[in-house]
């Protein structure tokens, strides 16, 4: 039994298929395949139910799940330790963002980071907001930086870069152009241009209008500003983003705050309380890129509230 088969096990058994834990693990399917083959055999027992496009587990690859991350996380373990007392980092993290979000000083700490430390591989993984909360709880993502209602996600340490309003984005000859209030209620008599569910703007929507009991119709869902502006542009519906998504398209649309919404639209960073030096090390370069050198806080331990740091306004979220 080798570590890159439990690897390859783990990575199956988070997707449910085969096709993306090859892209996961950077190898062939059919490599992915035969080494979890191999793995059956030496167990003597089938791990995977394939007769489905799902790849589910059976009972043993369910009793086996547990044992395998523990090996995984133990073996990760020797490098860390070894690392740390030779002041060298090394290993693996996977930073997830969510979908259509274009936020530079990310990839400036990303960068700085790779520059700090080369001996760790970084793998960046796009989701929506949800799912990528859901892989730094179950320790598949190590640090994501996603877009919530909700400041600090339950079991997770968070740091709000950014809280905003929701806005209508409009052409400028739209009825809704000319109203100096624009409410829920207004926004409802229109065909409505947003985010998938598991967006943090989608979240958002969804629970104000769930307070007032209004269901728009949601026309057109996309997961990138630049789409939802185009398609709105077009007289497709209205577009809702929030206040510095909509600043990139004052050229063809007309934005209004969303007057009756008081949730806000955070931009957070989230990542579990126990984590290691590497993301440790590229917490401390993602307050440097978003806060200038100092504008951000340490890392909040157990206890503290991260949620009135604020950062620049980004691109998208």
């Amino acid at each position: 039994m080798e570590l890159r088969q439990l690897a390859y096990f783990v990575a199956v058994a988070e997707e449910q298929n085969f096709t993306r834990a090859a892209e996961r693990v950077h190898i062939s399917q059919s490599g992915v395949s035969a080494q979890i083959r191999q793995l059956e055999r030496e167990l003597g027992a089938e791990l995977f139910d394939r007769s489905a496009r799902t790849a589910t587990l059976t009972a043993a690859g369910a009793a086996a799940l547990a044992p395998a991350r523990a090996a995984l996380a133990a073996a990760a373990a020797v490098g860390q330790e070894v690392g740390d007392v030779a002041g060298v980092i090394r290993g693996r993290i996977t930073v997830g963002m969510v979908v259509g979000c274009t936020v530079t000083p990310l990839f400036d700490a990303l960068a700085a980071f790779h520059r700090a430390h080369p001996g760790v591989e970084i793998a960046l993984l796009e989701d929506n907001s949800d799912r990528l909360v859901q892989g730094v709880r179950s320790g598949t993502v190590d640090v994501a930086l996603i877009g919530t209602a909700t400041a600090t996600p339950a079991g997770l340490e968070a740091l709000t870069l950014v809280s905003e309003r929701l806005v209508v984005a409009v052409p400028p000859d739209h009825p809704l152009a000319h109203r100096r209030r624009v409410t829920l209620r207004d926004l409802a008599d229109h065909p409505v241009i947003c985010m998938p569910a598991g967006t943090g703007l989608r979240t958002v929507l969804d629970q104000a209008c769930a307070a007032q009991r209004l269901q728009p119709v949601i026309a057109l869902q996309a997961g990138a500003a630049d789409a939802m502006a185009d398609l709105a542009a077009r007289g497709l519906g209205v577009a809702v983003l929030s206040e510095s998504m909509a600043e990139g398209y004052r050229d063809r649309l007309s934005a209004r705050v969303i007057d009756d919404v008081d949730i806000p639209a955070l931009l957070c960073l989230v990542w579990r309380a126990a984590h290691g030096p590497a993301v440790r090390e590229l917490l401390a370069h993602g307050r440097r890129a978003f806060g200038g050198g100092g504008g951000l806080p340490e890392p909040a331990a157990a206890g503290d509230d991260p949620r009135d740091s604020r950062a620049a306004p980004p691109e998208e979220q």
